[in-house]
Parts: structure tokens; C-alpha cells; sequence
């Protein structure tokens, strides 16, 4: 007995590979950071008004406005072509890294704003209606709604969102405000991008899969709660520039230098396995050819150990850079909203901006 479902009678979804639609997935597709650095380094920047509290003067996570003594509204939008086959778990996984940016800078997401180009003589209908309603889960968990938009026809499949949020101006947290000494946190693993370029080489697991949906999906909320601490210092997220090239934005805004263990930093276990096997994406040599002078790596480092330090992490964990009594009071708060693999994993020093891996 022939127990196969006729192709005609499965769903588009399912017969779909979004990920063979996009050259690069997720934060990977990122522009590489020096080609950026360039395309910005003649950008003027005119007539700032002093209510704009974060600009792109250091690579912030988002912008911030001041509208009075008690609200600041926080600005932001991230979208990327696919980084998984599934259009319910692409949509989720872009919402949730566009949110991520309010999080980051200590804000309450308000609303959002979707992000939609589709290439609509190749994607049927249901497949894009599954990806739309992806991102409206991840809003609804939340607790915003997505209250209106932009799409167009387009070559690559691209969702992301738009994400407005609100701030007390005082409690901004900035990338650019570490100090030395400060202890490091890492919220997330490491090994997002690894993964991903598993899955389009077909030798990620059921196991893999699902622990990269965990921790793409899961929302960075505790950035609220990180802005009401005074002893938090900075806070960005870890995305496709990977942790280096995020904590550099770090180094570099604050003045200072960073010291990192790889032993303590948390890492995926299949990432682990597939970075030895010679896996690894095109954004993690990219982002090292931006940065890797400023990288000061022990004797002895291999390949797979710089590959996971510039990995491109889509929808990555909050970097936190606290004075070190609160080193606790940050991991009590991350781990009770669900972030069991933070650690801390270094500390600021009083170096030139650079950092010194043990």
C-alpha cells in the first residue's frame, strides 16, 4: 500500500525551500561591516537636534528621540531574506530579531510596522499569508500590534518589521557607555549562523533545527528590566556582525577595550560540532576581514574558534556590560525569563578599543 501524500495535495509551504530563494539567510545577508563602514564614511551628519539622544554616530542598536522630560520613543527596523525553509517560522524569527533592537536599548515596544517584499510570480499566496502570519505570533506575544506596512514585488523574499517602542530618557542603554571593569554577559549562544549553513547544506538535525528556533525566537524582553538598572552600563544585541564584531561597536563608542574567555562563552553543542567540520558562513569571513586586526586571538586558536567569535548571529542575545556586583542581579533576571545559557564571558578594560581573546 502506497501510503505517500499525492505532491498535488501537499501544501506549498511544505514543497517550498525558501532558503533556495536568497543567497544569504538571516543576519547573514548583513553588508559586509567594512563595505558599510565605507559606504557611510562621506555620510554628513547635519543639523542633529539635541532631542535626538542615539543617532548612527556609534553603531547603536536604534534611534532615539526625546519627546519630554518622562518619554523618549525609541525607532528601529531590521528584515533579511530567509534563514530557515518553514514561512510561519521565517516570519517568526524576523519579528522577533526586529524587536530585539527595542529591547536593546532599554525600550517597551508600542507598535510595528511590516517590512514585505515578495516574489509573487514564484511564492504562492499561502506561503506569504504563513510567513505575515509568523510575524503577527511573535508581535501578539509581545503585546503590540502590526499597524500597517510596505510591500513590493521583489527578486528575494524579504520580511522584517519596523519597530517603534518608548523609553524614560534617562534610562536609555547605549552601546557607547561601558566602563572598565565592567563585567560582560552574554545572553544567547552562540553558533545561529553555523547552523543556518547547515540547513542549506542539508546536515542540520531535527535536534539543531529546534534549537535554533528556540533561541531565534525567543524575545530579548529582559532589555526593559535592564534599563531600570543603574549598574547596567551598555547593552546592544549580538547579530549578524557577530560577537566580536558587536562588541567592538562596544569597545569603540565607550573608548575602551574588551577581554573575553572562549571556555565561558555559551555555544550551541551541534554548532560546535559542524564549526569543526569545516562549516561555517560567508558573513563570518566577511565580518573577519572588517575586524579581525583588532581581534587578538591566543597562539593556537583554530579556525572553528574564530569562526564561532565572528559567527553572524540572526535574532542573537542581549551583550551586557554591568559593573560586576550586578553580574548576578542580571543573570538572576535573564534567567528567570527563560535565558538559561547566559553567562557572563569577559570583562571591559582600560585598553585601546580591541579585544583580547583567552
Amino acid at each position: 500500500m502506497n501510503d505517500k501524500i499525492p505532491e498535488s495535495n501537499v501544501p506549498a509551504f511544505v514543497r517550498i525551500r525558501l532558503t533556495e530563494f536568497s543567497h544569504g539567510g538571516g543576519c547573514g545577508c548583513k553588508i559586509a561591516p567594512a563595505v558599510l563602514s565605507r559606504l557611510l564614511a562621506e555620510t554628513p551628519l547635519r543639523g542633529l537636534p539635541p532631542d535626538l539622544l542615539v543617532g548612527s554616530e556609534t553603531s547603536d542598536d536604534a534611534a532615539v528621540y526625546r519627546l519630554n522630560d518622562e518619554q523618549a520613543i525609541v525607532a528601529t527596523t531590521d528584515f533579511f531574506t530567509p534563514i530557515v525553509d518553514d514561512p510561519y517560522d521565517f516570519g517568526r524569527i524576523a519579528a522577533t530579531n526586529a524587536l530585539s533592537d527595542v529591547y536593546a536599548m532599554g525600550g517597551k515596544p508600542l507598535f510595528a510596522l511590516a517590512i514585505v517584499g515578495m516574489p509573487l510570480g514564484k511564492l504562492p499566496e499561502d506561503v506569504i499569508r504563513r510567513i505575515l502570519a509568523g510575524g503577527e505570533a511573535v508581535c501578539a506575544a509581545a503585546g503590540i500590534p502590526i499597524a500597517g506596512g510596505h510591500s513590493i514585488d521583489v527578486l528575494e523574499p524579504i520580511y522584517g518589521l519596523v519597530g517603534i517602542g518608548v523609553v524614560h530618557p534617562a534610562r536609555v542603554k547605549r552601546n557607547s557607555a561601558a566602563q572598565a571593569g565592567d563585567t560582560l554577559i552574554l545572553g544567547k549562544p552562540l553558533g545561529i549562523g553555523m547552523l543556518s549553513a547547515a540547513l542549506k547544506k542539508g546536515r542540520l538535525s531535527t535536534a539543531g533545527y529546534d534549537k535554533m528556533l528556540k533561541w531565534t525566537t525567543l524575545l530579548n524582553t529582559p532589555g526593559i528590566a535592564l534599563a531600570e538598572m543603574a549598574d547596567v552600563h551598555a547593552v546592544t544585541d549580538v547579530t549578524g556582525f557577530g560577537l566580536a564584531g558587536h562588541l567592538l561597536e562596544i569597545c569603540r563608542g565607550s573608548g575602551i577595550g574588551a577581554r573575553i574567555n572562549f571556555d565561558s562563552l555559551p555555544l550551541i553543542a551541534e554548532a560546535v560540532q559542524h564549526a569543526r567540520a569545516g562549516i561555517a558562513t560567508g558573513a563570518s569571513a566577511r565580518n573577519w576581514a572588517a575586524y579581525g586586526e583588532q581581534l587578538l586571538l591566543p597562539t593556537g586558536c583554530a579556525d572553528w574558534q574564530r569562526n564561532l567569535l565572528t559567527d553572524p548571529q540572526t535574532s542573537g542575545g542581549l551583550l551586557v556590560a554591568c559593573a560586576p556586583g550586578s553580574a548576578d542581579k542580571v543573570l538572576d533576571l535573564l534567567r528567570a525569563e527563560g535565558f538559561d545559557a547566559a553567562a557572563v564571558i569577559g570583562s571591559m578594560t582600560a585598553d585601546t578599543p580591541e579585544i583580547q581573546v583567552t
